[in-house]
């Protein structure tokens, strides 16, 4: 655990405000400022500027307070290693991955890793690729599960599929017999779509530039559930992965021809992250996982 002095000056540094971080930490004001100014003589250098009508860092304080959020992000994760077990008998492993993969990656995946270590806590979130990073980063999360390009060089990702998306529509529309559709058909298409925050509508827009195409999107959802029951209940049409509609009962996919819209499908994981057994574990189990369902 990080000391009582430094605990202290991260609280002022975090509210930007002595009475906040006393109220906050459940100690009277005087007492917050004698151990946060103890720790400014001790350092040699003021920390905060306390002139203004509002508490500031100053440069050293800024300087100062980043290598604090490390130390106890990194004390964090020194507790979690004690209580690593190999034997799996216990233990947490945290996961995130953007929405698509909830339709026929997470029930395969997360069905396979409890079967064999059910004594493992996992906590699951479906969220954006950008929140997926920002929590690596942080230490909030120990594996995400998102698309080939990752925006910090602090993050590794390792391939597991190659996904293709393809134009999802009910079994009751028009095209629903077809095989493929080429791109003057997919032009003129009314289309319900994931909104512009998910990254798989990056990608359907970069598609659609591409080709030079421009469909009719009538409604934008931001929930993967939303969107299959709009196409489920209308005439309307989605672009999702292929196995979107493998996975759910009254879709069909259509691929798109003559270029089809891929991308890779990764696991991420922060580089210089402590990884746990589980996730050792979940990490070759993933792969595996992703080679069966490719085959």
């Amino acid at each position: 655990m990080l000391s009582r002095h430094i605990r202290y000056f991260q609280a002022v540094a975090e509210h930007l405000s002595f009475t906040k971080a006393a109220a906050a930490l459940h100690v009277s004001q005087p007492a917050l400022s004698q151990l946060v100014k103890q720790l400014e003589e001790e350092l040699g250098v003021q920390l905060f500027d306390r002139t203004g009508r509002t508490t500031r860092l100053t440069d050293a304080g800024d300087a100062y307070l980043q290598y604090v959020r490390r130390a106890a992000q990194e004390l964090q994760e020194a507790k979690r290693a004690i209580h690593d077990v190999r034997d799996m008998s216990r233990g947490s492993l945290r996961l995130a991955m953007t929405p698509t993969f909830t339709t026929y990656l997470i029930g395969p995946l997360v069905g396979a890793f409890h079967s064999l270590y059910p004594d493992i806590t996992l906590n699951v979130r479906e969220i954006s690729q950008e929140s997926i990073e920002e929590q690596l980063l942080a230490g909030e999360l120990d594996i995400g599960i998102a698309f080939g390009k990752v925006s910090s060089p602090d993050i590794e990702a390792i391939p597991l599929l190659d996904e293709t998306l393809a134009l999802v529509v009910s079994t009751g529309h028009r095209l629903a017999e077809e095989k493929s559709v080429g791109l003057n058909t997919l032009n003129a298409e009314s289309l319900v779509l994931l909104s512009k925050e998910f990254a798989t509508r990056d990608q359907i827009d970069g598609y659609c530039r591409q080709h030079g195409i421009h469909p009719k999107v009538l409604m934008e959802a931001d929930a993967l559930g939303a969107v299959i029951e709009i196409v489920r209940s209308t005439s309307l049409s989605t672009l999702l992965p292929a196995k979107t509609a493998v996975a759910r009962d009254n879709l069909v996919a259509i691929a798109l021809e003559p270029e089809r819209l891929t991308r890779t499908a990764v696991l991420m994981r922060r580089r210089d992250a402590y990884q746990s057994y589980a996730a050792r574990v979940f990490i070759e189990l993933a792969a595996e996982v992703s080679e069966q369902l490719s085959a």
